[in-house]
């Protein structure tokens, strides 16, 4: 299953060339179950405020201007991938267009634990979803050259960050720690939060480097295709989890409601 879009009508060959050679933009990611998105107002709002960001004299994003175009990719679909991206527009320097593309969903259950390296690199406006991506690439390119399965970025401060693709949880053996750091705000991350406020599972965010990783009991990666990663080592330390981490994730996934697509519609339904 693929359907790209644009604007609501399917994407031409010039579209599709502007989006991959023009490289700016930001975009969101989820997975759509049943005509329904868990986070759907988280989405929505990080792509306004990126908008904002990204294209000051721009029309506004709002909530009708994706729902509608979703909708409309979708179809008859009700389980996929879905990735909404907000570019320049051909016709006005004032304009952005709207491209909606959806593809197979992705089951989120984990994979076997992941082997992780670490490496200096801070993106770009890490606050946001943009679609600058060559330096996350190259250095995940990398650390799977060297062996492992994806890498863990430390600041320059020497500060643990965010994975290439994911946030990253840890377990002291009493709560869940997020790193404090210019990361970008996940959506999954934001609802694994709320969630573990749901099942009573202590959380907190900390300023965290390599050497606190040997005390640490487990790790996960979090992000739209799964909430909870279970990473077996970062670098040379082996996390000695026994699952409590991963239940813990999973519960306050658990918790999180689904919100339906379905919403006003201005033009396209």
């Amino acid at each position: 299953m693929l359907n790209t879009e644009i604007n609501g009508r399917p994407a031409t060959v010039g579209d599709v060339h502007r989006a991959v050679t023009w490289n700016y933009g930001h975009f969101t990611s989820m997975q759509v179950r049943d005509g329904a998105v868990r986070g759907l107002e988280l989405h929505l709002r990080r792509l306004e405020a990126a908008s904002r960001e990204l294209f000051a004299h721009a029309a506004g994003i709002d909530g009708d201007r994706i729902r509608g175009p979703v909708r409309h990719a979708l179809g008859d679909e009700r389980a996929a991938s879905v990735r909404v991206s907000v570019l320049p527009a051909v016709t006005a320097p004032s304009a952005t267009d709207v491209m909606v593309s959806v593809s197979d969903p992705v089951a989120d259950a984990p994979a076997p634990a992941r082997r992780v390296v670490t490496t200096t690199y801070e993106r770009d406006l890490p606050h946001l979803k943009h679609m600058a991506t060559l330096g996350l690439t190259y250095r995940a390119l990398q650390a799977r050259e060297a062996g492992f399965d994806d890498v863990l970025f430390v600041g320059r401060d020497g500060y643990l960050r965010e994975g290439s693709v994911w946030n990253v949880a840890f377990w002291d053996g009493e709560r869940v720690l997020w790193p404090e750091a210019e990361v970008l705000t996940g959506i999954t991350m934001q609802l694994l939060r709320s969630g573990l406020d749901g099942t009573g599972v202590p959380w907190a965010i900390r300023r965290l480097t390599k050497n606190a990783l040997p005390a640490l009991r487990a790790a996960a990666a979090t992000n739209s295709h799964c909430p909870g990663q279970p990473l077996a080592s970062i670098d040379e330390v082996t996390f000695p989890d026994d699952g409590t981490l991963t239940r813990a994730l999973n519960a306050a996934w658990a918790e999180i409601p689904w919100e339906a697509l379905q919403a006003r519609c201005r033009a396209i339904c």
